[in-house]
C-alpha cells in the first residue's frame, strides 16, 4: 500500500502540510503579475458563513428562490427530459440556442426595446457579461468609468483586468451627469480615453437608487458624440415595486449601449444563464471570448428557460416576486427607522433588492461586520463597493432573501452593535448619545434618501448635516497622571 493512500488515516495521511510559508514563496514565483491586483468578492467571502441556518444574511443579491413551485419545476424537467434529453445533456452554440434567444427577446420587449437574435449572446449568468466586456474593451492601464458605490461584484472583475476606475458621485436620481462631465474632460487634458462607462440606471446594486429621466438621455448623448461605449446592466428592472418605468439606455440608443441582464432575478440564479445584447463589432468579439472561456452556456438551462417560457407563466411569476419584495422592502425601511441613529441615512429603492445605508463616519461598517458576525447577521460592508478606500462607514443590505421576520431580527441585532458603537464614541468624546429615528422618518419624501436627519440630493454615502451638538470642539479627556 503507497504511503498516504488514506488508509487507517486518511487520504493526507503521514504528509506535511501543503501550505507552509515556503511553499507559499515558492509558488509566488509562478503568479502572473495580475494576480498581484486580483480581488476576491465581498459577497463570495461571505457565502460560506452565510451558509449556516443560524446566520441572518442581508449580505448576498439573493432572489427568493423558495418561491418557485416545487411542481413547476419538476414538470419543466420531466419536459426537458422527455422532449430533448439528448440535446439539453449536448453541447450547444457559444452564442446560445434560438429558443432561448427567443425567450430573451421576449423579456426585453417587456421593458420597451427590440432586438435582433443576431445582436443577442447567452452567457453563464450576467457576471459573465462584465467579464467577457472586460476581455474585449480592456488593456492593462485602461480606464473605466463607474458610479460611486458600483456592483461589488463588477470591482474584482475590472481589478482582474488591471483597469483603472474612475468613480462618479451619485446622489437620489444616480449618476452626476456634470460629474462624469468634468471627469471625462480630466482624463482628456490627461490623454487618457475610457473604454466605457459602467452603470446600473434601474435600482442601482448597491445604491438602491434610479438613473432620471433626464440623465439617461445626457448620458447616451455623451456617449454618442465622444463615441463612447456604455455597459448597461440591468438585472432587475422588471422588479418595480413603485412609480412608471423609464427607457432603458438601448432603448434610447442601441449604437453606443451594451446592454447586460440575467435569468437570475426573475427566474433563478442557479440556472447561471444571462445574455448581452450590443453592437455587432464588439458582440463578434466577445464571442470569441466567451469560447475561450466555457464553449457554451449551460444546455439543460436553456432548454429548461424555453420549456418555462413555453408554458405562458413568467410574467406572473414576476409579477408575484414583485410583491413579496415589496413587502420585505417596506419592512425593511421600517426596522431601519425604529433601530438605527438619527445620524443615519439610507435610500428607498423604488424597485430592485438593496438598500444602502450610510452611519456616523466614526463607524467603520468592515470592523461592524465582524461584531455582527457573532451575533449571527451578515450585510456587505460598503468599501466593497469602490476603489479607493471610500464607503467605510456604509453597507449594502438585502432584503429579498430571506423573510419579513429575518429581515426585522437582522436590523434590530445590527441597530443594537451600532447603538454600542454610539454609545462608545460618546464615552470616549464625550459626545450626547444620539437616538434611534422615529418610525416615521422611514417614509420621508419621494424615493430618494431616507433618514432621520437628511433627505434631498445629497451624494450617495455622504454623511447627513452636522448635529449641532457633534459639531462642538471634541476633546478626548486626558490620561490621569500615574
Amino acid at each position: 500500500m503507497s504511503r498516504g493512500s488514506g488508509v487507517d488515516g486518511g487520504p493526507a495521511a503521514g504528509r506535511r502540510p501543503r501550505s507552509t510559508a515556503r511553499d507559499i514563496e515558492r509558488y509566488g514565483a509562478l503568479f502572473a503579475q495580475r494576480t498581484k491586483v486580483m480581488k476576491s468578492s465581498a459577497m463570495r467571502d461571505l457565502m460560506a458563513l452565510t451558509e449556516r441556518d443560524e446566520v441572518i444574511s442581508l449580505a448576498g443579491g439573493l432572489p427568493d428562490t423558495s418561491t418557485f413551485p416545487a411542481d413547476s419545476y419538476a414538470s419543466l424537467m420531466r419536459t426537458v427530459a422527455l422532449d430533448s434529453c439528448a440535446r439539453a445533456l449536448q453541447y450547444g452554440p457559444t452564442e446560445g440556442l434560438m429558443a432561448v434567444k427567443r425567450c430573451v427577446a421576449e423579456v426585453m420587449r417587456a421593458e420597451g426595446m427590440e432586438t435582433d437574435h443576431a445582436e443577442l449572446l447567452l452567457t453563464s449568468g450576467g457576471q459573465q457579461v462584465i467579464d467577457l466586456v472586460c476581455k474585449t474593451l480592456l488593456d492593462p492601464g485602461d480606464v473605466v468609468v463607474a458610479e460611486a458605490p458600483t456592483y461589488p461584484g463588477a470591482v474584482p472583475t475590472f481589478c482582474a483586468y488591471q483597469a483603472e476606475v474612475v468613480q462618479v458621485t451619485m446622489d437620489r436620481d444616480g449618476m452626476l451627469i456634470e460629474e462624469l462631465e468634468a471627469t471625462l474632460a480630466e482624463l482628456d487634458r490627461t490623454g487618457r480615453r475610457p473604454k466605457f462607462i459602467y452603470t446600473v440606471p434601474n435600482f442601482h446594486n448597491p445604491a438602491g437608487v434610479t438613473l432620471s429621466l433626464q440623465r439617461r438621455r445626457e448620458l447616451v448623448r455623451i456617449a454618442a458624440e465622444r463615441e463612447l461605449l456604455v455597459l448597461e446592466d440591468n438585472p432587475c428592472g422588471l422588479l418595480r415595486y413603485e412609480g412608471e418605468p423609464l427607457p432603458t439606455l438601448r432603448s434610447l440608443d442601441d449604437e453606443f449601449v451594451i446592454y447586460a441582464s440575467t435569468f437570475s432575478k426573475i427566474l433563478s440564479p442557479g440556472l447561471r444563464l444571462g445574455w448581452a445584447a450590443a453592437p455587432a463589432p464588439v458582440l463578434a468579439k466577445m464571442k470569441i471570448g466567451k469560447a475561450s472561456a466555457d464553449l457554451c452556456s449551460c444546455s439543460i438551462s436553456q432548454y429548461f428557460v424555453a420549456a418555462y417560457f413555453d408554458s405562458g407563466r413568467w410574467q406572473d411569476y414576476v409579477r408575484s416576486l414583485s410583491e413579496i419584495y415589496r413587502r420585505r422592502r417596506d419592512v425593511l425601511l421600517d426596522s431601519l427607522a425604529e433601530h438605527f441613529p438619527r445620524e443615519a441615512r439610507w435610500t428607498h429603492p423604488q424597485g430592485g433588492l438593496f438598500v444602502w445605508a450610510t452611519l456616523p463616519e466614526y463607524i467603520d461598517t468592515s470592523d461592524l461586520l465582524a461584531r455582527a458576525l457573532e451575533e449571527n447577521v451578515a450585510f456587505v460592508p460598503g468599501r466593497a463597493a469602490y476603489v479607493d478606500g471610500r464607503g467605510g462607514s456604509s453597507m449594502r443590505l438585502n432584503f429579498s432573501g430571506v423573510g419579513e421576520d429575518d429581515i426585522r431580527e437582522g436590523i434590530r441585532r445590527i441597530g443594537e452593535i451600532v447603538r454600542e458603537q454610539v454609545a462608545l464614541y460618546g464615552t470616549l468624546t464625550g459626545a450626547p448619545a444620539v437616538t434611534a429615528a422615529p418610525r416615521e422618518d422611514a417614509r420621508l419624501g419621494g424615493a430618494g434618501l431616507r433618514a432621520g436627519t437628511a433627505t434631498g440630493n445629497a451624494p450617495i454615502g455622504s454623511p447627513g448635516p452636522p448635529d449641532p451638538d457633534l459639531a462642538k470642539v471634541l476633546r478626548l479627556p486626558r490620561k490621569r497622571a500615574g
